[in-house]
């Protein structure tokens, strides 16, 4: 018999594309654009999409605007808030699903994301896998001091679960701030490194943020879930 009782997941790259949702945020913001700004949809989708690819984060709004010669004071909250709340596009990674299939009804499951409470709800909606988990946390509900590494969305998750923290393992993509503070708590944790990942290039900051294990996919879990 398997001593894992619980499987958790992160949500962003971890069971979707998050570049997906970044994607579907620049539409949003472009089809608002051309109604309010008399900015072309497409030439200002194909702007914010250059920038992204430039690696510009934080400040997307802020440097698209300037390209305009609009200025960012009177516009950038605005554009924020079209982004966050947004009703997304989104599609699971294949694997995602294959894997939910064959852990649904044979383990507990649950989310454990960061992010705006409204932007994670939505993406959890768009993606229509909530009927896979027996838990959900969303650490922003809390406040920003709660989002990883903390432990508090950690302790939830278990509790939610109803598993011990040596029962239960947790699966995510970013190592400055996915396994530490499950590890804290006696989880043991899964680096699921895709190639195209956002987090995919860094080194976990220290020992302690350091996965149990890392993989490819999600199909290399059932192995792990197997063999420990």
């Amino acid at each position: 018999m398997s001593r894992w009782k619980a499987i958790a997941f992160d949500l962003d790259d971890t069971l979707y594309p998050e570049k997906a949702f970044v994607l579907s945020g620049f539409q949003a913001v472009a089809n608002w654009a051309e109604q309010h700004l008399n900015i072309p949809s497409q030439q200002g989708y194909a702007g914010l999409i250059q920038l992204f690819d430039q690696g510009v984060r934080g400040d997307t709004f802020n440097r698209w605007l300037a390209i305009h010669h609009l200025p960012h004071e009177d516009f950038t909250a605005r554009l924020v808030a079209v982004y966050r709340d947004h009703i997304p596009t989104l599609d699971p990674f294949a694997d995602a699903v294959n894997l939910l299939e064959t852990l649904h009804g044979r383990y507990r499951l649950g989310i454990v994301s960061d992010g705006y409470l409204v932007v994670q709800r939505n993406k959890l909606a768009a993606l229509q896998l909530g009927h896979y988990f027996d838990a959900v946390v969303f650490s922003d509900e809390w406040g920003r001091e709660a989002w990883k590494p903390s432990v508090r969305p950690f302790v939830a998750v278990l509790e939610g679960l109803g598993v011990a923290a040596d029962e239960a393992i947790y699966i995510g993509d970013n190592p400055a701030k996915d396994f530490l503070g499950a590890r804290q708590v006696g989880m043991t944790t899964i680096w699921v490194k895709r190639p195209q990942g956002e987090y995919s290039s860094n080194c976990p900051p220290t020992d302690h943020h350091m996965p149990h294990f890392t993989i490819g996919s999600l199909s290399e879990v059932l192995t792990i879930i197997e063999e420990t």
